[in-house]
């Protein structure tokens, strides 16, 4: 039987080493690749060390190292992406675009036509069987996380699922893929959690083992985001108002804030027994922040949420089934029902007013499983 070949995407840390690890163990013919991506002259850029991070685990592993330049896709898709929708007073996540256009578009894409039968990376989620017809591919089979019964199967059997660790679950990041892309991808430590992934490294005697985990977003390393911002967005100072459109302080953009935030503006009129101020409304136009002690106002919450061009990855939601959603990476779990418009728009009925920042996705799940999500108008 031949060999299955898979792409992993070596990123120089210990997430993608394992995975490579992992595969090779069981019996893939597996390619190291490094992807290079963007990052502005400004900013002191780290990627020949986590390159060369990367060239040591290939050569321990004994297996070809390759590097992808994918500086163009990236910049256009991620970084131009980020940053127009921050322009436009939206709170954007980059890292969704960085997987929808780079990890599993352009990267997948060059990986398959240089003849690779999958591509893996060291993501924190699971594939999961969503019927009983679902076929494995022959050879070494993509590391899978038990069967989800989906009873409305839109197309396809293979869903997205949360990653076994609650707290790296990476899921929420994905609900862009679709199922001729999840036919294509492993996620080999989706079913570990953190420090079973460590000993593993250990256990391998990866050159990373002990190598930190990167934080933030990849392009920007230690610096704020706000102060990246800065270099392509004026500063312009407005009003800081509270619930009864007092001006109570002042702030230095609205384009440089989001919901739910209680730090980078200034409150000038405050008594001794006042507790944070939290930001709970924005008018873009007259560049002006409202800002509440009570994180949660309800006359600001909202109970239902429009979404048009939604992306289901195999399931259709029941009308009378409960779901929940998530608004932001690691946010709380939201119960909610859903109701179907039409194949692409959809409903979502939160059991509780939630605030809604425009920019994050709307992700829906049903238990562990990933069903799909839209980026918030």
């Amino acid at each position: 039987m031949k060999q299955k070949v898979v792409f992993v995407g070596l990123s120089g840390g210990v997430d993608s080493a394992v995975s490579a690890a992992l595969l090779k163990k069981i019996g893939y013919e597996v390619v190291g690749v490094f992807i290079r991506t963007w990052h502005p002259d400004f900013l002191e850029c780290n990627e020949e060390e986590e390159r060369r991070d990367a060239m040591r685990v290939a050569a321990h592993l004994d297996i070809p190292f390759l590097t992808f330049d994918l500086e163009d896709a990236y910049k256009k898709e991620v970084a131009d992406y980020m940053i127009s929708e921050y322009k436009a007073g939206r709170t954007p996540n980059p890292d969704i675009m960085c997987n929808k256009e780079v990890k599993f578009g352009a990267f997948l894409k060059k990986a398959l036509a240089m003849g690779a039968d999958f591509v893996a990376m060291g993501h924190y989620a699971c594939l999961c069987p969503v019927s009983s017809d679902f076929e494995l591919p022959e050879g070494p089979t993509p590391i899978l996380r038990g069967r989800a019964q989906g009873r409305k199967i839109r197309r396809g059997g293979v869903g997205l699922c949360k990653g076994i660790d609650p707290s790296k679950d990476q899921s929420y990041f994905l609900w862009t893929l679709n199922q001729k892309q999840l036919s294509k991808i492993i996620f080999p430590i989706g079913n570990l959690k953190k420090d079973q992934v460590r000993a593993l490294a250990q256990k391998f005697n990866l050159p990373v083992a002990e190598k930190k985990d990167s934080q933030g977003i990849c392009f920007l390393g230690a610096v704020d985001l706000k102060e990246f911002l800065k270099h392509y967005i004026k500063e312009k100072k407005g009003k800081v108002q509270n619930e009864k459109r007092e001006n109570i302080g002042w702030h230095y953009g609205v384009v440089f804030h989001t919901l739910g935030e209680r730090h980078g503006f200034m409150i000038t009129k405050k008594s001794p027994t006042d507790g944070p101020y939290y930001i709970v409304g924005k008018d873009i136009k007259r560049n002006i922040l409202i800002v509440s002690q009570n994180p949660a106002r309800q006359d600001l919450a909202m109970t239902k949420i429009d979404l048009e061009n939604i992306n289901w990855i195999n399931i259709i939601p029941e009308p009378d089934k409960n779901y929940n959603a998530q608004i932001r990476y690691h946010g709380e779990f939201l119960a909610c029902k859903i109701k179907i418009k039409s194949k692409s728009k959809a409903e979502v009925i939160f059991k509780n007013p939630i605030l809604v920042a425009s920019g994050q996705s709307c992700v829906i799940y049903d238990k562990d499983i990933c069903l799909g999500g839209r980026v918030l108008e």
